[in-house]
């Protein structure tokens, strides 16, 4: 099974919280579907995209007008991802034909990240978000039942 994803499905960015909770979702249910199968010998990949040069950004991409409201803010950023100044490093047919050769390798990798920027901002959240939890070892246990 083959599920695409994006490293939004890990990582955030300001002004997406739709999209990231819908990757965060998909990620989750795969994630557990995974287990659910692997019994039957049937693997689940989540495929972690990173950009991708593609017109998805650009000139397909139609936005309302501006409301200066949200200048400034992380809502606004939207309007920067028509940005042609910044192409996206990934290639699609490069990107598609790892996607079917990943279909053919055993066991299943979990996650395939597909992308330099996917790796970094992969990295940094989990990274991230480990260093957090660890520094809870000693007090998380805390709230544990005890017997007095």
């Amino acid at each position: 099974m083959i599920q695409l994803s994006t490293y939004g499905g890990q990582a955030v960015n300001p002004g997406a919280s739709l999209y990231h909770a819908s990757k965060w979702g998909i990620e989750g249910f795969m994630e557990s579907t995974a287990r659910d199968v692997a019994p039957f010998n049937i693997g689940v990949t989540i495929v972690e995209l990173g950009g991708a040069r593609t017109e998805f950004r650009y000139d397909s991409l139609k936005l309302a007008e501006p409301v200066t409201a949200y200048d400034g803010t992380p809502a606004a950023m939207v309007r920067g991802a028509k940005d042609r100044g910044h192409p996206s490093a990934g290639d699609p047919a490069k990107m598609a034909a790892r996607i079917i050769a990943s279909a053919d390798v055993e066991p299943a990798p979990l996650r395939l990240v597909l992308g330099g920027d996917a790796h970094r901002f992969l990295t940094a959240a989990l990274s991230s978000r480990l260093a957090e939890v660890q520094a809870q070892a000693a007090t998380a246990p805390a709230t544990d039942w005890t017997d007095h």
